[in-house]
């Protein structure tokens, strides 16, 4: 719709073409043999189009015209960016919550301790159950397991529609066979294998990584899903839930968007929850610090781990708000009392304020209560935490009121 706005716009879209021009002008080293002249105008263009809808336009995910709307937003943003981890994502924010998907899916477990059966298996068969979900897996098991003369299977097919499965199926019937929680390897490899890797995924050699991320880029599809994971599965070691947006939902919509890109991402084994592309670091020469820096985003983003883990489990990222403080006729309130969890009673992954050794929801959170109790928690810091909100210093809050 920006565009279209745009182009009937004399001005701006004078301004546009030449942004364009740019933009393909950069790939083929266009403002090296050009000289100066050319850099400014370019920059010119750019100025004149930060005061235009298109420099705000976003796309939706799985939309009709996904594929054009991504082409318009790297024209726009190709030239602004230039660290890959920090793309700014193209997509509109959701801002769902994973407490929304488990009050539409019956079939998630609050207190996944009490089962003893497979919950991969279980996902699949409610899968089944479910028209939309059961025609787009049969959509994807076809390509994914049919085999041709030379090669396993169709792979831009097998890609082309697990796409299709993780945009168009509800979250509660995808997320349950992706992120379901496991007891034992049976029940890990059935969930290694929801996306049919020996089709989607493996391949004969790895590539470097650095090499896959550069044909990603050179895709509107995965680069723009690559640049919304980076964007809303970003670890923060601070924060609650150790991501930095404090959303577990927009983390696993954005992990799962690299399904069926060449980008596409797997558990690594049967006994962890550490993903992976099929790439590794090999022959990165001078390179390796910023391969490795990359693929660890993905094998130790203890963000992604704690948004798997909390699907599984049933829970959610933990809101906390502030309330009256209870009259007492001691001198010494306790801050204990200005804060009240408002999510469910019944999950797993509350902090317990009564007991010695809370029992933590995820590793951030046991971090910060040995951090805690290293440094002795005493009236003071309580006092500190008391003030959080007037100060809005979620940091601290999140550092040490967990253990007091």
């Amino acid at each position: 719709k920006a565009s279209d706005q745009c182009l009937k716009e004399q001005s701006c879209s004078t301004k546009y073409r030449t942004l364009r021009q740019c933009v393909a002008g950069k790939e083929s080293n266009f403002s090296r043999a050009t000289g100066l002249e050319a850099k400014d105008e370019c920059k010119s263009a750019m100025e004149a189009l930060k005061q235009k809808s298109l420099y705000n336009c976003r796309c939706k995910r799985g939309m009709k015209k996904e594929k054009n709307c991504l082409r318009i937003y790297w024209s726009m943003y190709q030239s602004l960016q230039g660290n890959d981890l920090l793309e700014d994502s193209p997509y509109e924010p959701v801002n769902s919550r994973l407490s929304d998907i488990f009050r539409l899916a019956p079939i998630v477990s609050v207190e996944p301790v009490l089962s003893k059966g497979n919950n991969c298996l279980d996902a699949a068969k409610a899968c089944n159950l479910n028209d939309t979900c059961k025609r787009f897996r049969s959509a994807y098991i076809t390509p994914c397991t049919s085999s041709t003369s030379n090669e396993i299977c169709n792979k831009r097919k097998c890609h082309k529609a697990l796409r299709l499965f993780f945009d168009k199926v509800p979250p509660k019937h995808s997320y349950g066979m992706l992120f379901c929680s496991c007891r034992d390897v049976a029940c890990t490899e059935r969930r290694r294998q929801t996306i049919v890797p020996v089709c989607s995924y493996e391949d004969r050699e790895k590539p470097n990584c650095l090499n896959l991320q550069e044909s990603c880029k050179k895709n509107y599809i995965c680069r723009s899903r690559l640049a919304d994971f980076f964007t809303n599965c970003q670890p923060e070691s601070r924060s609650v839930s150790s991501c930095l947006k404090e959303n577990y939902a927009d983390c696993l919509l954005a992990y799962s968007g690299l399904i069926g890109t060449v980008m596409t991402p797997n558990y690594i084994d049967s006994n962890s929850l550490s993903v992976a592309p099929w790439c590794d670091c090999n022959n990165s020469g001078n390179d390796r610090d910023e391969c490795m820096k990359f693929l660890n985003f993905f094998q130790d983003n203890t963000c992604l781990k704690n948004a798997i883990q909390a699907f599984g489990n049933g829970t959610d990222v933990n809101v906390w708000q502030p309330i009256l403080p209870v009259q007492t006729t001691t001198a010494t309130t306790t801050t204990a009392s200005r804060f009240k969890n408002t999510g469910s009673e019944t999950t797993n992954n509350e902090i317990p304020t009564h007991n010695d050794s809370p029992a933590c929801a995820n590793l951030q959170v046991r971090e910060s209560c040995t951090y805690c109790r290293a440094q002795g928690c005493d009236e003071t810091l309580a006092n500190g935490c008391s003030d959080f909100f007037d100060t809005s210093i979620r940091l601290f809050m999140t550092q040490h009121w967990f253990c007091i």
